[in-house]
């Protein structure tokens, strides 16, 4: 029967050893988790806390990726402090951003040029975010913003905001994107009426709406794509 601190386990079976030895990839979620965490608390150890962290996000590490450090704390993990889910959230983002690092084209010719990257970046958050890609005349894309957070059902995107950015960003077009936490792709009426609404506020400075890109967990709509922008 195994102690409950790793540094009792045998050699082969803690993970730092084992990925020492064998590579990350020989290790098992569970056990990668629990170098990040790096020690345990009283009766607990590191192994233990990451497998409870994991049963939080339903095993799945996408899931938790999209976990804030205020999310990861309100887990309620008893050894899962801020300082943990600091380092934790800066690690996963990491993982994040190798995954969307081939994706964000820096030129963009259609809408999967940027869905895709969209896609990956939102598709597992819980509260819809409201972003912005801003582009020069040449479809180069110049910056991207998360101009507004809100709840599951719902977020606001000030026209104001947005095209202040855009003037200081000197962008000639925008792609707006937001994500469904709810899994359904379908544009709702307040999303029709936003897009129509900043279309509108950004042509009086003869900046054009290029799209608007909802993501959800399998997949995205382009309004573009769908011939309604």
């Amino acid at each position: 029967m195994r102690k409950n601190t790793i540094k009792d386990w045998s050699g082969d079976d803690q993970p730092r050893e084992k990925l020492l030895q064998n590579g990350p990839e020989s290790l098992s979620n569970t056990e990668l988790l629990a170098i990040l965490i790096n020690n345990g608390i009283s009766g607990k150890n590191a192994v233990e806390l990451a497998r409870d962290l994991l049963d939080a996000s339903g095993q799945h590490i996408p899931t938790l990726a999209a976990f804030s450090v205020k999310e990861l704390v309100n887990l309620k993990i008893k050894g899962i402090g801020p300082a943990k889910a600091v380092y934790l959230a800066a690690a996963l983002e990491l993982g994040v951003r190798r995954n969307t690092a081939g994706k964000k084209k820096k030129v963009i010719t259609c809408s999967k040029d940027i869905a895709d990257y969209l896609h990956e970046r939102f598709r597992y958050k819980k509260t819809e975010m409201f972003s912005v890609v801003f582009l020069n005349h040449g479809n180069r894309v110049l910056h991207m913003d998360i101009v507004s957070e809100g709840g599951v059902t719902g977020t606001v995107a000030d026209p104001r905001i947005i095209l202040k950015k855009a003037l200081e960003y000197d962008a000639t077009s925008l792609i707006l994107c937001h994500n469904h936490p709810g899994g359904n792709l379908k544009p709702s009426r307040a999303d029709h009426q936003v897009t129509e609404k900043l279309k509108r506020a950004a042509a009086c400075f003869d900046i054009r709406i290029l799209d608007h890109i909802i993501v959800g967990e399998d997949g995205y709509y382009s309004f573009a794509d769908a011939g309604v922008l």
